[in-house]
């Protein structure tokens, strides 16, 4: 039997919180809510049509550019501005049913932002007097490279045991999916998440927000080998450090004029995203020979960047274990990976956190 929170079954007692289980099953539809950071957003699954029915974005880029950065605050003016819209334009449009169970996002992130999602998610929960669950927003990522082959009516099962990359602005990790579902991590950052790295290194190159995609970008026509760029914890699989990476960059332009820095750009962006992506390859690497899966997935914003993507294909391709990637638009946060974390959750039967406080570990 699986089971889901039914917020009208919650019964607290002093200062803990007692829940009481409703059960339901693995085919059902799903209204999802996404706001860990500047991207509100909203999907509904369609368990027995295998697909996303719904998914919207309202992204608040053009508001962050300005100041080169998420800036909280606004963030959640933006998300108390764009939920309501983006809810109620699906309730308004042909594809509106009231849904089996509703999932918001409950960490980590932003906490204004997490704030604005569960709010209109337990208003909507009690309104339809449907189940709300909590859904992690690393495990969104970690599951979404598993949508494309659900979509095409494959067991997700037989990729376990699975070994798993999440690359994103704010979080890098390995982690294992075992036969049941379960997940372990192996290996994440000391400091800087690799998408930070990329961002902060863009900016001190002087380029736009977002700076990672501009650095791709130039790193196209550049020398990846022409600087050479360290590279931590080569020798321990549990760690990825991407601190030192940034303050050498720093470094080796205060040497360089302005001159030599416009006139090698592009060599320095190769060599700086090189320098990211090599030791995530070595840890796949590694970690495929220590745990042997039946898959390699690869999932977060940073997944994206066709460098670190063809890198990992090739690291896969030795050892005959296919990748699973992540949908271009389930790459970023969206709601559609909560959903598909919901719906995976309920087939594996596992268990709803007792609370909705930000959660800010996978």
């Amino acid at each position: 039997m699986l089971f889901a929170i039914e917020p009208s079954r919650i019964a607290t007692t002093g200062t803990t919180t007692i829940i009481k289980t409703t059960p339901v099953n693995g085919n059902m539809k799903i209204f999802a809510i996404e706001s860990s950071c500047d991207e509100s957003a909203i999907a509904v699954l369609g368990g027995d049509e295998r697909k996303f029915l719904i998914e919207s974005i309202d992204s608040q880029i053009p508001v962050h550019r300005h100041y080169g950065g998420v800036v909280p605050e606004l963030a959640v003016r933006g998300h108390l501005a764009a939920l309501p819209r983006l809810i109620d334009q699906w309730q308004k449009s042909e594809l509106f049913s009231v849904p089996d169970l509703i999932a918001v996002t409950y960490g980590p992130g932003l906490a204004g932002g997490l704030a604005m999602g569960l709010g209109a998610a337990r208003a909507l929960s009690i309104y339809y007097n449907r189940p709300l669950v909590g859904i992690n927003h690393l495990r969104g990522h970690a599951f979404s490279p598993f949508i494309p082959p659900w979509e095409s009516n494959q067991k997700i099962c037989d990729f376990f045991p699975h070994l798993g990359l999440l690359v994103s602005g704010g979080n890098t990790l390995l982690f294992t999916i075992g036969a049941g579902g379960d997940m372990d991590v192996h290996c994440r950052t000391v400091d800087d998440a690799a998408g930070e790295a990329l961002d902060k290194g863009a900016k001190l190159l002087g380029l736009p927000y977002p700076g990672g995609v501009r650095m791709e970008k130039l790193a196209e026509s550049g020398d990846s080998h022409a600087f050479d760029f360290p590279c931590a914890f080569r020798g321990d699989n549990s760690k990825l450090s991407f601190s030192g990476l940034k303050t050498s960059l720093l470094y080796r332009l205060r040497k360089m004029t302005i001159e030599e820095i416009d006139h090698r750009k592009n060599d320095l962006c190769a060599s700086y995203l090189h320098a990211v992506c090599r030791p995530l390859c070595e840890k796949v690497k590694n970690h495929i020979k220590t745990f042997r899966p039946r898959s390699v997935g690869i999932s977060g914003g940073v997944s994206q960047n066709r460098k670190l993507r063809r890198e990992i294909e090739c690291v896969c391709a030795s050892f005959s274990c296919p990748l699973l990637c992540a949908h271009p638009r389930h790459c970023g946060d969206n709601a559609s990976m909560i959903a598909f974390a919901a719906y995976v959750d309920r087939i594996h039967g596992e268990e709803t956190p007792r609370s909705f406080h930000p959660k800010l570990t996978l």
